[in-house]
Parts: C-alpha cells; structure tokens; sequence
C-alpha cells in the first residue's frame, strides 16, 4: 500500500520537463501492467487512463498520476520503460536528471544492448506465510520504503588531495555494475517469496547509476543463468575503458553459496574466479566491488509479526531472513587481488529483510554510500554500514526473534584506499 510520501521534487521536475515528448511517444499497453505489478497504479487507475479517447491523452493521464504515487514511482516508471523496450524515454529522463552522472559519456560497448533484458519469471507463486505476520502483511507503514537518497558529490580540491594514495578511479562511467535479484523460487526448494526485494534491487541500481556507473538489473536468475550472465559480464570488452565494477547479488544463499530461482547453488568461489587477474584481465589492478545480501547459515527462512526498533519504522509483519531450510556443506572462499567484499551477515548466521523498506544491509549501505562516498573510502563506508547494522533491532514479542540483531561484515584484498569520487570528472 502506497503512503502519502510523493516523488522526490527532482525526478517531478524531470517528468514535467519532459512531458510533451512522453505524451506523444509512451506506449502504454504492456507498461501498465508493469505499473500494476509494482503496486505503481491501481487497476481502476488503469481504467480511467483506458478511458482517455486517444493516445496522447492516455499519456497525459498517466504523468499526472505517476508523481503521486511515491518516491520509487520514478526508478519503477523508469525500469517498466526499459522492460517494455522503450529505453530511449528512460535514458531522455536519466540523462536530464540534475544529478553527478552529468556529462558521462556512454561507452563504446554497451552492455545493456550486448545483454537482453530477460523477463521475468512471473510463473511462480509466493509460498503461503505460516506465521501471523501474514494478516499484517500490508499493513500501513511509511510507503514505498526508503526513498532515493541524492549522492553528495567530492569536491575538486578532495579529489587532488586523495587520489595519489588512490586507485585510479575518474573513467566515465566509472564502470559496469550488475545487479542479480532473485525473488520468486521454484517449489523444489523451501525457499520463500522474498518480499521487499524489490526495493533493495531499485535502491542500488539508483545509488551506482547516480555514483557514475552503468547498471544493468537482472531477475529471477537459476543458478546457471547467473552463472552465464556473469560470465559474459566478466568478459565485456568494454572493462578495458572504465576503473572499477560493481557486483550485487541478492537472493537466499547459505555460507559460501547463493541461490538460484531454481533452488540450485551457485558457488561464490566461481563468482570470485571469474573476475581474478587470470580470468579478467580487463580488470587486472582494478577494484571489483562485490555486495551479497543472502544468509550464509541454515537457519529457517520465514516471516514473523515483527517490526524495527524505536528509530525505524512502525512495519509490523515485515521482517524475514533469507535462509534455507537444510544444511549444506561450507564453501571455502579463494583469495583474490584488488576485491572488496560486503556481506549482509556473518558466517553461520540469517540476514534480515523488511518486507516493506528492503533489506537492513542494503538500506544501510545505499544510506552511508550516498551520504559519505564524497570524502570517505569504501572501506570506512563498510564499517560504518557494519555499525548502523550493529546497533539495529527487530520487535517481535512472542517469537524467537523477539529483539533479534544482525551483524554485516567485509573482506578485501583492496591494495589502495578505493575513493569513489562522485561527480568529479577531470579536466581534459
């Protein structure tokens, strides 16, 4: 259910700007029910926009809803376009933003157009809750989840005094970024619909476009077909033109795996290998980046009556793990040169989603990034992500997860501090 937070006043002012060239060239028929999927608009919206007597006025009724539809109607309205294969309207409306991606230029090989967007997997219903979080599933909290936070930008005078300890980090894009967020599992496996995944995967692919890099999203991934998308990801020639990549997978996973939609695990050791100095060499002494919002223990995955401490949110029935109900083998990890990795928990342990605001690791990491990339290396921002992880608490009186806590972590084989550098680009 949509609370009564409105778009950010930026992405209003891009539709606004934009609207006559919407107007005339949206094709709404497959769009919209993009748009009801994400819980953007209402059937009866879709009805009274039906109603409109030709195309242009349809449009027309569609932007004036869309900015009262909350703060992630913009990325949602932006993502439809892309999956309906209007992409030239979503990189009209990125490109106008206001925002530290201004002027990046657009590499030679783009990935998004060498990668088909895939469709998703709508097949696969979500598992039936067993707990009765399930009757307060939709119960009124602050909306759409957190909104887009802006990135504040380094300034000239940072990047002189920083970069000389630095990895070299200035190429626009500052490079790919791949985002796999598995949500709707096959039944095979006891794994769970995992609600609020939505709003983790949006979150980042705002944060990296608006960090400088080129995202590209892909869902409801078996483990083979992350696999593959990962390894024709490694393998983009266009590496050789940018300073850094980003990965970020979310889905259930137990220590040393992650779950495809199949129930099938795809190792994090072949994940690694594929972007080491042997296997990547367009990435060889670049930083490759790696965020993993999974468990990594076998703990049971299920939803329970719980909401967030004093300072959070007052979202009853909306906290869940991203576990799995069996035991399985622990993977040992290989060590790789110039990698920093995040992980949503420890080893052995469950990591905490809010069905309504995303995951605690990711709305944590999109916050600290956003707010602190400007001046502090991506190290530091991992420790401070880790504390606000630390001092966070569930709310569920009656259940083993009454007060429960998570605590995220890192490793790095980073040989540099690793500055991202927002919105600096150098003077030719």
């Amino acid at each position: 259910m949509l609370g009564t937070c409105g778009m950010q006043p930026c992405h209003q002012e891009v539709l606004k700007k934009n609207r006559v060239s919407l107007a005339k060239q949206l094709v709404l028929k497959e769009l919209l029910e993009h748009l009801i999927e994400k819980d953007i608009i209402t059937i009866e919206m879709m009805e009274t926009i039906q109603a409109k007597a030709g195309s242009f006025s349809q449009n027309v009724e569609l932007l004036n809803l869309l900015p009262k539809r909350g703060p992630t109607a913009f990325s949602v309205f932006c993502e439809a376009l892309r999956e309906t294969k209007q992409q030239h309207l979503e990189e009209m409306l990125l490109n106008a933003i206001p925002t530290l991606s201004n002027g990046i230029a657009r590499l030679g090989q783009d990935y998004e157009s060498s990668v088909p967007f895939p469709v998703r997997e709508s097949c696969l219903s979500p598992k039936r809750r067993r707990w009765i979080g399930e009757l307060m599933e939709h119960s009124l909290d602050n909306g759409d989840g957190p909104p887009y936070i802006p990135v504040k930008p380094c300034t000239p005078e940072f990047y002189h005094t920083h970069q000389h300890l630095a990895y070299k980090l200035i190429s626009q894009p500052r490079g790919l970024a791949l985002v796999l967020s598995n949500m709707h599992f096959s039944s095979e496996k006891d794994l769970e619909f995992r609600s609020g995944g939505d709003v983790d995967y949006i979150a980042l692919e705002m944060l990296f476009k608006h960090l400088g890099y080129r995202v590209t999203v892909r869902h409801d991934q078996t483990a083979q077909e992350m696999q593959e998308a990962l390894q024709m990801f490694s393998q983009l020639p266009a590496h050789r033109d940018v300073d850094s990549c980003i990965v970020a997978l979310l889905s259930h996973g137990i220590e040393g795996g992650i779950y495809g939609v199949d129930g099938k695990l795809l190792q994090l050791q072949e994940i690694f290998r594929l972007f080491d100095n042997a296997n990547c060499p367009n990435l060889q002494n670049k930083p490759k980046m790696f965020f993993i919002q999974a468990c990594r223990g076998d703990e049971t995955d299920r939803g329970v009556d719980q909401r967030d401490g004093k300072e959070r949110s007052d979202s009853p029935g909306c906290e869940e793990s991203d576990a799995n109900k069996e035991e399985n083998p622990r993977l040992r990890l290989p060590i790789r040169s110039d990698m920093i990795c995040g992980y949503a928990c420890l080893k052995g342990t469950a990591a905490m989603r809010n069905t309504k605001r995303g995951s605690w690791y990711i709305e944590a990491l999109t916050s600290v990034f956003a707010e602190d990339s400007q001046n502090m290396h991506v190290a530091d921002m991992l420790v401070k992500v880790n504390r606000l992880i630390k001092q966070r608490e569930g709310y569920a009186p009656g259940t083993e997860f009454h007060r429960c806590k998570e605590m995220s972590e890192y490793c790095s084989t980073l040989c540099q501090d690793l500055y991202l550098f927002p919105g600096y680009v150098p003077r030719n």
